[in-house]
Order: C-alpha cells, then sequence, then structure tokens
C-alpha cells in the first residue's frame, strides 16, 4: 500500500512541472529545490519499499515505520493536487478579462501558502528517509507493471471437491423422520475453520433437488457478526411470505413467523454465526418451534461453542480436504488451460504447493489463481520457497498463501484490493461504483489516451482472476458483471494490510460512536452503517484527514434524532472539515435524521479534491448551490432519484473533469448552457430537450455533437420539444458509438401538438448503428415508417409503449438481431399484416425469441396473405409469446401453430383468443413434459 501512495506521489512531482509550464506559471522561488529535494527521497524510499513490505508482517517496527510514510505521502499528495488544482484552473478562460488581475493576484497568495506546506512536509520526509537506513532494507528496484489479460472470462471454481460424503451426511439428517416427535427443533451445525468450506458444504444441500418436494419452504439467511435478531427474523419472514414486511418490532415479526409456519415445513440455513449471547438466539428459537413437524435449521460456525448454544442436536465437524482433493481442485484451476508436457513438468512442485495449503480449499483456490497466471517453472518455485509460509502465527496460518498473492500483484492494484476492506462483511459490492472510487483516490494508472474506465475494468478483471472476488451477479443480456463480495477471510485479510486506514463500522447505539472517537484518529476511508438506536459519529467530521466518506442507513430505520442543531447541520460540518476528502457518497442520510435535507451547504466549493459526490433517493434538494461549479476535480456527481431537483447550477459548464453524471429518475427541466463543454462525460443518463421554454438559458439537443465518448444508456425526454429538424440533425446521434442503449420519450409539454410531428423526428434522428436496445415511448404520429431501421443490424432489443395514434406497426420483421419485442398500450389497426414482416423474401424476425403484445384493445386479426408459390420463414427462434389484454384478438397465425421452438405461451384478459387457443394451450403444457407431443391443427386458424 505504501508502494502504491509513493508511486502516486512521485507521478505528481513529475507531472506538476509539465502543468506550470502550460499554464506559464513560475514557482515561488526555493519550491522547484524543494520538489527536486522530494522527488529524490520519494525514489530512495521507492527502492527498498518492496522488502519493507514483505518485513512488515514479521516486524512491527517496520509497520510503524511505514504508517509514518502512508502518513506522509497522504499529506504531500493534497498539496500537490491542491497546486496541480491551482495551476490547471488557471489554464481556463471562463473568467471575464476585467476579474483576471484578481484571480492571478489570489493565486499568487495560494502559491507561497503551498510553497511553505511543501518546505515542512519535506523535512518531515527527511526524517522518515534517514530513518529506513535503520533497518538494512534491501534494494528491490522498480514495481512490476500490470501485464494485460488475454482473456476477459473469469476461471471456473464452481465446482466442489471431496465433499460428497458430508453432503450424503446432512441430507440424511434433514430428511430423516428419527427425530419426529421430539419436542425440540433439530439444528444442524458445520463447525470448521475459515475457509474449510463449510458456506459451500451448506450451499451443495441447500440445492439439492430431493429437499425441494419435501420442505415446503427453503429459507437462506447470513448471519454474520453482530447477531442482528430483528434483520433475521425479517429475512425469515420476508422469506416465507415472498415479498418484503414493513414490521419494525421484533415481537410483531415473530408472532408472524410463528403463525405462518405452522402448517410449513421449513428449511433454514443461518450461515456465518458468531455470537456466544445464547439471550439473543433464545426468543427466535421458540418462535422457529412452531414449525410443522420435520423442520430443520442448519447452520455454519467457526466455533464449537457457539454451535452448542445455538441449541445443536447433530454437530457435523468440516475437516480439511483430503490430499487427492486438494490436488484436483489445485489442478482445476492453475492447470486446466496447460498443454499435458506443461502439467508433467509443473506437477512436483503444484504437489508441494499444495501440502503448504494445509487443506483450505480457499487458499488452494486463491493460490491456484496466482500460479495459474505464472508460465514457468522458476515462477513456481519462488512460489514455494517464500518465507511467508512460515508465518503460521497470523491468523491460524490463513493468511500466508493469500500473502504470497498480495505481493504478486502491482502496487496499483494491492492498494485496490486493500481498499475493498472498507465495506464491511458480506456485502454486496457494487463494480461499478467500486471502479468509481478508485478512480477518485487516484489509484488507476493511466497512460496516453486510455479510458481510465476501462484500466478500472481491468484491474477489477485482474483481481477477480486471483479468486479475491466471489457471488458475482450478472446482466442476463451480456454476463457482465454487476455486483460481487469478497470471502469473510479475504476481508479480513484486506482489513490487515489497511489496519487503521480503513474503517467499516455498523453504528446501533451511543456506545459505539464513543468507541469511534478513539478508532479513527488515523482513518482515511470509512464506510458508516447508521442501525436503529443508533447515533451519527459526529466525531468523524472531526477527522480532517478522512479521504473517503460512505455512509448508508438501514431499511425502514427511522431514528429521531434528539439534537435537532446536530441534525440540521451535519452536512455543514462535514463539508466544513474534509478538506482532503475525495469521495462522499451519503447514501439515505435524511432517512436516519427522520427530516428532510432540502439544501447543500455552499461549503461545499472548498473541497477541492473532492472527486465522487452522490446525492441521491431520499434528498429533498429543489437546487444544487452554484459553488457546487468549483468542484475542478470532480469526476462523479451522482444525483439519481432527486424527485425535487429541477435544475443544475448555470455553471456547471466549469467541471471539464466531469466523467460521469448519473441523473437517472431526476426530473431536470433543461441542461444549462455551457453544458457541451463537459466534452468528457462517460454517463448521462437523461437529457431533456428543453424547446423554448427556457431560452438562451437551455443547452439544445444539437449539445449530444460534443458527447462523443457517452457509453452505456441515454433517455432523451420531451423530443417533441425540438425547436426544428435542423436541432435533430446537427446532435448526430450516428457518431456515439459507444451508446448501446437509447431510450426516446416524445411526450411534450408544450401546448397544442401537431399531428404526425413525431414521424420526422424519428426519421431526422440517426441513431447510432451499434445500438442493441432501443425503446420507443409516447409516441403521437399515426406511421413511424422504416427508414430509421436500416442502420439498426445490431439491435437486439425493442419496446414501443403508449404510441397512442399508430395505426400501421412499421415492418419490424427486417432487424437482423432483434431478439426481444414488446409492444404495449399502442392504438394499433384492428389487423396486423404482411407489412409487419418486412421486406424479407426468406426469414423474417430471424432471431426474435420473444414476443410481447400488452393492453391493445382494437386488435382483432393476425395473419398473412401470401401470393403464388411464395415462401418466407417467420420467427424460427421464436421460445416465448405473451398475450396481455388484446380481448378482439380472435386468433394465431398458422407460423405461430405449427412452431417447434415455442416453450412458453402465455394468454390473459383475452376471451377470444383464450377460447380459440385451449386446445394448443394444452399441448403447449405437454410439451414441456413431453418432446414426442406434435402441435395440433386448430379448426379456424388462420
Amino acid at each position: 500500500m505504501a508502494e502504491a501512495l509513493v508511486s502516486v506521489v512521485l507521478d505528481q512531482l513529475a507531472s506538476i512541472l509539465v502543468e506550470q509550464v502550460k499554464a506559464k506559471v513560475k514557482l515561488v522561488v526555493g519550491v522547484e529545490e524543494e520538489v527536486k529535494k522530494l522527488t529524490s527521497n520519494f525514489r530512495a524510499i521507492k527502492s527498498v519499499l518492496e522488502d519493507a513490505e514483505n518485513r512488515q508482517v514479521k516486524e512491527n517496527a517496520v509497520r510503524d515505520w511505514l504508517d509514518k510514510l502512508k502518513d506522509a505521502s497522504y499529506d504531500i499528495e493534497d498539496v500537490l493536487d491542491e497546486w496541480k488544482t491551482e495551476v490547471q484552473k488557471l489554464q481556463m478562460k471562463e473568467v471575464e478579462n476585467a476579474s483576471q488581475f484578481k484571480k492571478k493576484v489570489r493565486s499568487l497568495v495560494l502559491r507561497n501558502d503551498i510553497a511553505d506546506k511543501i518546505k515542512n512536509l519535506n523535512k518531515m520526509l527527511d526524517d522518515i528517509a534517514k530513518e529506513k537506513d535503520m533497518f538494512g532494507f534491501s534494494l528491490t528496484g522498480t514495481i512490476k507493471k500490470l501485464e494485460p489479460q488475454k482473456t476477459t472470462s473469469f476461471i471456473d471454481i464452481s465446482k466442489v471437491h471431496g465433499r460428497h460424503q458430508d453432503k450424503h451426511k446432512i441430507i440424511e439428517l434433514l430428511l430423516s423422520e428419527r427425530n419426529e416427535g421430539v419436542e425440540s427443533l433439530p439444528v444442524i451445525s458445520l463447525v470448521g475453520m475459515g475457509g474449510i468450506g463449510k458456506t459451500t458444504l451448506a450451499r451443495l444441500a441447500y440445492h439439492d433437488n430431493r429437499l425441494n418436494t419435501h420442505f415446503h419452504k427453503k429459507i437462506w439467511v447470513c448471519v454474520s457478526d453482530p447477531f442482528d435478531e430483528v434483520r433475521i427474523a425479517r429475512a425469515i419472514l420476508e422469506s416465507l411470505q415472498g415479498a418484503a414486511t414493513n414490521l419494525a418490532e421484533l415481537d410483531a415479526i415473530l408472532q408472524h413467523i410463528s403463525q405462518t409456519i405452522r402448517t410449513k415445513r421449513f428449511f433454514l440455513v443461518l450461515d456465518d454465526v458468531w455470537t456466544e449471547d445464547a439471550n439473543k438466539w433464545e426468543q427466535l428459537r421458540d418462535c422457529l418451534q412452531s414449525g410443522y413437524q420435520g423442520s430443520r435449521i442448519l447452520l455454519t460456525t467457526r466455533k464449537e461453542n457457539v454451535a452448542q448454544i445455538m441449541g445443536t442436536t447433530h454437530m457435523i465437524s468440516v475437516g480439511k480436504l483430503p490430499e487427492k482433493e486438494c490436488w484436483s481442485l489445485f489442478s482445476q484451476v492453475a492447470l486446466a488451460k496447460r498443454t499435458k508436457e506443461q502439467c508433467d513438468k509443473l506437477e512436483d512442485i503444484g504437489r508441494r504447493i499444495v501440502r503448504n495449503c494445509n487443506g483450505l480449499p480457499l487458499t488452494i483456490k486463491t493460490l491456484g489463481s496466482l500460479l495459474s497466471l505464472k508460465t514457468n517453472v522458476e515462477q513456481w518455485q519462488s512460489i514455494l520457497d517464500s518465507e511467508l509460509w512460515k508465518l503460521e502465527e497470523i491468523e491460524k496460518g490463513l493468511f500466508p498463501p493469500l500473502l504470497l498473492s498480495y505481493y504478486d500483484l502491482p502496487s496499483n492494484l494491492r492498494k485496490c484490493f486493500s481498499y475493498c476492506s472498507i465495506f464491511p462483511k458480506d456485502y454486496k459490492i457494487e463494480k461499478d461504483k467500486l471502479i468509481k472510487l478508485w478512480m477518485a483516490q487516484g489509484y488507476l494508472r493511466v497512460k496516453g489516451r486510455e479510458d481510465i474506465e476501462l484500466i478500472g475494468e481491468a484491474y477489477f478483471e485482474n483481481l477477480a482472476k486471483r479468486s479475491f472476488f466471489q457471488d458475482f451477479e450478472t446482466k442476463d443480456e451480456d454476463g457482465s458483471i454487476i455486483s460481487f463480495k469478497m470471502h469473510d477471510i479475504v476481508r479480513d485479510f484486506a482489513q490487515y494490510l489497511s489496519e487503521n486506514e480503513c474503517l467499516s463500522i455498523e453504528v446501533d447505539s451511543p456506545t459505539v460512536s464513543d468507541q469511534l472517537e478513539f478508532a479513527s484518529q488515523k482513518v482515511r476511508h470509512s464506510m458508516i452503517i447508521l442501525k436503529e438506536n443508533g447515533s451519527f459519529p459526529i466525531c468523524l467530521s472531526t477527522k480532517a484527514r478522512l479521504r473517503t466518506l460512505l455512509v448508508e442507513c438501514e431499511d425502514r430505520v427511522l431514528t429521531k434524532c434528539e439534537d435537532k442543531v446536530l441534525a440540521s447541520n451535519i452536512l455543514s460540518q462535514l463539508f466544513y472539515k474534509y478538506r482532503c476528502i475525495r469521495a462522499i457518497d451519503l447514501g439515505n442520510l435524511s432517512d436516519y435524521l427522520n427530516q428532510p435535507i432540502n439544501d447543500i451547504p455552499r461549503g461545499i466549493g472548498k473541497l477541492i479534491h473532492l472527486r465522487y459526490l452522490a446525492l441521491k433517493k431520499d434528498f429533498e434538494i429543489e437546487q444544487l448551490p452554484e459553488e457546487l461549479c468549483d468542484l475542478y476535480n470532480l469526476q462523479t456527481l451522482d444525483i439519481s432519484c432527486l424527485r425535487k431537483l429541477r435544475k443544475l447550477p448555470e455553471g456547471i459548464g466549469k467541471l471539464i473533469n466531469l466523467r460521469h453524471l448519473i441523473n437517472f429518475q431526476t426530473p431536470l427541466k433543461y441542461l444549462p448552457k455551457g453544458f457541451e463543454r463537459l466534452t468528457n462525460l462517460r454517463t448521462l443518463n437523461e437529457f431533456p430537450v428543453s424547446g423554448s421554454d427556457h431560452g438562451s438559458k437551455a443547452c439544445t439537443l444539437e449539445c449530444l455533437k460534443s458527447f462523443r465518448y457517452l457509453r452505456g444508456s441515454l433517455m432523451i425526454r420531451r423530443l417533441r420539444s425540438v425547436t426544428g429538424i435542423a436541432e435533430i440533425e446537427n446532435a448526430d446521434l450516428k457518431g456515439n458509438r459507444n451508446l448501446l442503449h437509447l431510450e426516446l420519450e416524445f411526450f411534450s409539454h408544450q401546448g397544442k401538438e401537431r399531428p404526425d410531428t413525431d414521424v420526422y423526428i424519428l426519421q431526422a434522428l440517426q441513431l447510432p448503428s451499434n445500438l442493441e436496445t432501443l425503446k420507443i415511448t409516447s409516441y403521437k404520429s399515426r406511421t413511424m415508417g422504416n427508414h430509421w431501421m436500416v442502420s439498426l443490424t445490431n439491435l437486439k432489443v425493442l419496446e414501443m409503449s403508449f404510441c397512442s395514434d399508430l395505426q400501421r406497426l412499421p415492418s419490424l420483421g427486417s432487424l437482423p438481431s432483434l431478439e426481444s419485442l414488446k409492444i404495449s398500450y399502442v392504438d394499433c389497426p384492428r389487423k396486423v399484416g404482411q407489412e409487419f414482416l418486412g421486406e424479407s423474401s426468406v426469414v423474417a424476425f430471424p432471431k426474435l425469441k420473444s414476443l410481447l403484445f400488452y393492453t391493445i384493445y382494437e386488435w382483432k386479426r393476425w395473419d398473412y396473405k401470401f401470393s403464388g408459390g411464395e415462401e418466407i420463414v417467420i420467427m424460427p427462434c421464436l421460445r416465448s409469446l405473451k398475450f396481455y389484454r388484446c380481448p378482439e384478438l380472435e386468433a394465431l397465425p398458422d407460423h405461430i401453430l405449427r412452431s417447434t421452438t415455442l416453450e412458453e405461451l402465455e394468454i390473459r384478459e383475452c376471451p377470444k383468443l383464450e377460447k380459440h387457443c385451449c386446445v394448443f394451450a394444452l399441448w403447449m403444457k405437454l410439451k414441456k413434459q413431453s418432446d414426442k407431443f406434435n402441435p395440433p391443427q386448430l379448426q379456424g386458424s388462420s
């Protein structure tokens, strides 16, 4: 971690002279020498850091020295960032000539102040540099660079080895009737050390098909530490009901659980139990006793006494994997993509490394992931020969294998990994948010014109490949990762590395806040989880060194803040104290205060280092202060779901480093003039077209041509408000090659609407050719035409809704890549015919898999008339077909009735179609059970 910090500072020192030359600003006399001295000291320190970080594990004195170095590096980085910001601001020309003199005078004073700070910090670094000589560190040269990975697929480690007997034993106990009639509810406990595979074994049992028919309900709750009775009880009730609950009191929740399970045989898994307080478990246990006969509880824990306290009736000790299974697991991860000749060369060393892993699956996976990236015998031998294997006293030997993987990382990735300890155990971490936080802290190294977000993706993928992350949640469409978790042991390891620097804490009582006062003296990054009865740790607002503050309030917890002064001034205190802060996410803080937050203090403009700011959801902000536009370094501004925010500050065009404006479901009336200067934007969720309502204040649709780097999703609102076709054409949407998802909303508030305006707007838009998803809403013209579809060769998903005047469907069958089509609330003609298929003479809808028609009241007939011997294949890949609220539709076309690919047919509130298709629907049901049934011939089908 210190190595990464030093590298960042050296990068800043190298660039600061270049920046001041560009801005034609001279350094204050003497400061140039101080900068050179700083550079020299840091280079000397950097050369020994690899040895120092290796030795810190065994030598507390070295660890203390590294802590001093990190503190000094942080302080120096802040000063240099302040200097660099001021120099770059001088390059901006948005200030009128009359005020230039005042600005330069202020800058001169500031530069003298920075010069004094640099001199003082240099003295501190002198002492640290001299102290390093006492340790006799060996020189290790430069830091390893991250080698780009050749593949983007994650290693498949889903297969489980050597647990079949344990699983069989658990299943037998769960299904056994030997305990029937016994008064107490049977509790089976899996006990074993961290990383041994208890949770994996519990999951194996949980997903066994035999349990699906035996138990009415299966419930999985991750308990972790602390044991929160209300949260656990609520999770059980919500799983039983299949819906969220508004109950907050424990007694009420337990009453509902007790009533529900009287008629249900349930299987409850309590994963990762730590509590040794029998009182915390007693009420929940008594409630669960009312379960239907045959119910079972399975829990996992590291401690036998916890299992005893929980009333265990059967205890299973989860042992280490046998050597044969260890080797099988290791081979699967480390040797999967190698030739037989390579495997033979590495097998002997690999088996010796596996023996050192002591039968722990987690360490085997982690080291296997590391060694899968090593290409030769010498690299494997260096892992085997490492001194870290001798560190058995550290966390009972769990950390040495993780340390080997950690030290193999380049310095910048080490910092990214250890930063993850800011999140609590079992926390679902959003990947994109994490990358933006890494970016805000300056952890992502970019050279040349590389895209910093893609560098973040590569960093994340590298850490995932090494098994530092798990439990990935992915998008259905493309399999890209949305979120993930960290194994408890891996998270503990990250916390060990970032001790005193990253702090994650759940505040559930005033006592915790008092403890935090002591713990937060050197904290740089903190995540606060506010729980019931907890008070906001205001001591943190006095810690001017904090660089990250993430706040979350537990759902449905409304804590009354007795100190009204604290409640009203809490943001002011935060913004005025945190002058070094890089990232702020206040989550749903207003829930905690139980009062609306409708104002952002002007002091926010003083946070010159701020890169990430999230003010979202429950804030009732109507206007952001103009001082926000002084945040020159801001990269991410998240104002999503601010329901009352109507406009952005007029000077937002000054935020030229802004890359992500997350304004999803924020009802902005317009984007201010000057917004087009934000040419670095990668994210813009919604663009509101202002029309003539706001005159020269507003940015027109034409400014979209400035945002060539936009990626992901964009919604253009109030399209019908455009002032003319020229405004649309000049927007040049086709130039946004990274824009994959687009929503066009035509609705407008501007008076009487001219008929058939929308069709001209749609034709003029020139949609991006790489588009994969398109949604069209509130379209008012009678036709759509087909010209707009010509370029959409990659379109996979199309949704059309609330097209109230549409009388003719476009030729959607011509879209070559379309896989999903949804048409809803459309006043289409009484008949849908051949025009729907398009002009293709071979195949219409060649890749369509899912088709949904929803609320189309006038639609009566769906059929095609072909002339002569013309033959055309229609929807050859269709799997799912659904009709909701199409009351006049009478029949399905013949190509549907003869389909051999259709797997799902759903008809609701379509009485005529239901009557016509009753035989066909029965066939669909039988088809799921057997492939031997052929489609029936329906009388009267088209």
